[in-house]
């Protein structure tokens, strides 16, 4: 198999990632390697890294997944190096996926370092770790490859191997690996097995849709994103579509949309239509599921109901005054009874005792950071304050 055939062996060989190698090589030279957690899109180069690493180190390289992993197993290892004079490296791919106790397993080994701990993840490791373990590692985000460096990892194949391949051909290749290495040379290797005059014909046969989040060289990832976002805040519902379908062709994954329009429902949209925050969640948690070609449906509709709702960012603009007032200002003394620990807690007023709503300081100054637009549900919403604060 070419994933495991042109695997890289050392660090120089590593393709993309250079900032991440340039770190771990002083690092090397330093002599001080951290605990490590790799993460990002599938087929960057995280698994590969690591092996180079032990490679490198020449670390005994110990491969578990963190979806059986047996504590049992990873301890007898560990006992056999108790009087070793040199170390092994455990590689967890998925190591999202261990349990609260697999993961408080690996605490004791990580902090007296008779082992080097090196995770690799598809999920943010800020939401699926425990502190314990982020606190032991250092955290390193890896980045799908850009064209430029699959389109080098393909002339170094093509220097080992005879086969030749068509210029629209490799534009295709590249361009719906969408930044995965390991798309790319299992594509590569079945296409070359098909003929070693490699076709776009061929490789659509192969391969008929993009394979997951895309990358480019040119900032076109992002500046199609942008130009997404910017028609959803204008209402162009055919503009949105546009830029929807070309990040689609581009590869892009549909996890990676649908988070933006999450954010988008809440950042742009908020409390003028609340269910746009729904209604995006929704197709995020769907397109997980059910992944392309018909995720293609769910993002549409979706982006049609965002560009069609009431635009308002008062929610957005209100916890961005609060937090630059925090950060600016000396913290405000909570006031004594709204705290339960403290004997004044019966200086309370409860609400619901009052027909629904009392005057009563909840603030040591009087602030405001939220100024209504009055736009869709947001006018609702102020009718209800007014009204609250007519109870008797």
């Amino acid at each position: 198999m070419f994933a495991l055939e042109f695997r890289p062996k050392n660090l120089d060989e590593i393709y993309g990632q250079e900032q991440i190698v340039m770190v771990f090589k002083k690092f090397i030279k330093n002599g001080k390697i951290p605990h490590s957690i790799f993460y990002g899109v599938a087929g960057c180069g995280k698994t590969s890294f690591a092996r180079a690493l032990a490679g490198v180190l020449n670390y005994d390289f110990y491969e578990f997944d963190g979806g059986n992993l047996k504590i049992e197993e990873f301890r007898k290892i560990l006992k056999n190096y108790e009087n070793a004079l040199t170390k092994p490296l455990f590689f967890i791919d998925e190591i999202h996926r261990l349990s609260k106790t697999q993961q408080e397993a690996l605490l004791v080994p990580m902090e007296n370092y008779k082992a080097l701990i090196v995770g690799a993840s598809t999920e943010n490791p800020y939401f699926t770790l425990s502190s314990g373990i982020r606190s032991r590692s250092m955290l390193f985000e890896f980045q799908p490859l850009d064209s430029g460096e699959l389109e080098k990892m393909l002339f170094y194949i093509k220097d080992k191997i005879n086969f030749e391949i068509d210029d629209e051909a490799k534009e295709y290749l590249i361009k719906s690996s969408g930044g995965d290495a390991r798309g790319f040379l299992n594509l590569l290797e079945f296409a070359i097995s098909l003929d070693t005059h490699i076709t776009l014909e061929n490789l659509k046969i192969l391969r008929g849709h993009s394979v997951c989040s895309g990358a480019s060289n040119d900032d076109t990832h992002y500046n199609l994103a942008s130009a997404l976002i910017k028609s959803l805040r204008g209402s162009d519902i055919d503009a949105c579509i546009y830029y929807l379908a070309r990040l689609i062709d581009e590869g892009e994954s549909a996890d990676f949309i649908a988070r933006r329009l999450v954010i988008f429902s809440s950042e742009d949209i908020g409390n003028a239509n609340p269910n746009a925050l729904n209604v995006a969640t929704n197709t995020l948690l769907a397109v997980l599921k059910i992944g392309y070609p018909e995720a293609r449906i769910l993002l549409s509709q979706c982006v049609v109901y965002l560009a069609s709702s009431p635009k308002s960012n008062s929610s957005y603009k209100a916890i961005n005054k609060a937090l630059d007032y925090v950060k600016n200002n000396e913290k405000l003394e909570i006031p004594k009874y709204l705290i339960n620990t403290l004997p004044e807690k019966k200086d309370y007023l409860y609400p619901h005792n009052f027909g629904g709503w009392v005057k009563q300081r909840y603030l040591q100054k009087d602030l405001k950071f939220y100024e209504s637009n009055s736009i869709g549900f947001e006018k609702t919403l102020d009718e209800w304050q007014e009204k609250i604060k007519q109870c008797k």
